[in-house]
């Protein structure tokens, strides 16, 4: 019995720290997608963002991205996982799942929070009004303005969200420690694969990694508030 108790204060201790670490990242996030929106559209950014791009191409040839060709195809695969299709699919498949397990809450938090994600980046893309880099072939399919990346910003919105819910309904430090490793690693990834295509600037795919690491924190906290409240189900770790 004592041992259960100091479990169960343990995990309280743990929640509140996530909850100050989660309001941590999200003021960080926006305050520095504030200074590299700021940067860029005075076009500060501009030397910077050109060194990388070029530095990404055969210097004889800008159409050409450095690397073997089985590169861009596999960078061409990534970038799709960022993609409103696959997002879409995703997200639509979790909160089936959820809904299925009797946590409907859960769920009707992760779609608002991808949905919200969307329309606050398109909105975002519409006032900054960025156009997209035209110093190398574009090796990726891509219409709308460029910044911030939607693409970096969504993915961190989709799969940091999915992570932080797959790693509170595990005990083990170990598992949660690599399920969120993958998620920040599968988000990184797919922000650089839009730089190698030549699709975004980089400090579009930084300024997107930053808001979109703000929007999750601030949905986890929202459902962490929701949840001290009985308004959201608990993590499997923590009932009973």
């Amino acid at each position: 019995m004592p041992r259960l108790i100091v479990q169960k204060l343990m995990r309280a201790a743990l929640t509140e720290i996530g909850a100050v670490v989660a309001v941590g990242v999200a003021a960080l996030g926006v305050l520095l997608f504030a200074l590299i929106a700021d940067e860029a559209m005075e076009g500060d950014t501009h030397a910077f963002d050109k060194a990388i791009l070029l530095a990404l191409r055969e210097p004889a040839e800008t159409s050409n991205p450095i690397g073997p060709s089985w590169l861009e195809y596999a960078f061409a695969d990534v970038t799709a996982l960022g993609g409103y299709t696959v997002l879409t699919l995703l997200v639509a498949g979790v909160a089936i799942y959820l809904v299925s397990v009797d946590k409907r809450a859960t769920a009707l938090l992760i779609v608002g929070a991808v949905v919200s994600g969307t329309v606050a980046s398109a909105l975002l893309k519409l006032g900054f009004d960025r156009p997209r880099p035209d110093l190398v072939a574009q090796l990726a399919h891509a219409q709308s303005s460029s910044f911030p990346s939607g693409h970096a910003m969504l993915s961190a919105v989709a799969y940091l969200t999915l992570g932080v819910l797959l790693a509170r309904a595990h005990a083990r430090k170990r598992t949660k420690v690599f399920v969120m490793s993958f998620a920040i690693g599968l988000t990184l990834l797919i922000g650089a694969s839009r730089v190698y295509l030549g699709v975004h600037w980089p400090t579009d795919v930084l300024a997107g990694w930053a808001l979109g690491a703000a929007w999750a924190a601030l949905w986890w906290l929202l459902a962490w508030w929701l949840q001290r409240r009985g308004g959201i189900e608990a993590p499997r770790e923590a009932e009973g």
